[in-house]
């Protein structure tokens, strides 16, 4: 179905990239986050990439799904404009979670919305590559050679780096129950 949207595009209908925007905009803001950790450097991260894949569709060869080839674009951008920033991501695992910053999460009934919120948060503060390494592989089901594609990092880089995103997001989260539990025992 991309194909289609991808050759009317280049056949000059530039409101057939609409499609290709509303069917990726989720995903690829989700990519942006894990790397930027900032929602409104996230947002600047999709216009330049959207607007990047746009310019660039032509050289799109279709050797990988269109999918791949975006998300491509969004991690590199998204790297560049952290770097751009010089923005230093300060990661404390020692605090614990606050869970008054989502009490949607917090009034619903669902465990899996406590789960989802705690992992997100967790996520928050890992390091972008560890963070971005476990959502691909774990929240979004890519496998290795996928995140490979994606981000350009070799099948090792990703080992270690799931590997250290697993142990560190488990630090953070055991931090933050043990301090809850210390918390409700006063």
């Amino acid at each position: 179905m991309d194909d289609i949207y991808i050759q009317k595009v280049l056949d000059g209908n530039q409101d057939a990239f609409r499609f290709l925007i509303k069917k990726y905009k989720d995903l690829s803001y989700s990519y942006a986050i894990s790397v930027v950790k900032d929602e409104y450097l996230a947002q600047e991260v999709l216009q330049v990439s959207f607007i990047r894949a746009y310019t660039k569709l032509s050289t799109f060869k279709g050797n990988s799904k269109f999918s791949t080839w975006l998300y491509r674009i969004v991690v590199n951008e998204a790297f560049k404009i952290l770097n751009k920033r010089k923005k230093e991501i300060l990661i404390n695992q020692e605090d614990p979670i606050n869970p008054q910053l989502s009490t949607d999460v917090m009034n619903s009934k669902s465990e899996v919305d406590y789960q989802r919120f705690y992992i997100n948060e967790g996520l928050k503060r890992l390091g972008p590559k560890e963070s971005l390494a476990l959502r691909l592989f774990y929240l979004e089901e890519q496998n290795i050679q996928e995140i490979v594609e994606i981000t350009g990092w070799n099948k090792t880089n990703i080992k270690v780096l799931l590997h250290r995103g697993r142990n560190n997001l488990k630090n953070i989260l055991s931090a933050h129950f043990t301090y809850n539990q210390q918390i409700s025992q006063q």
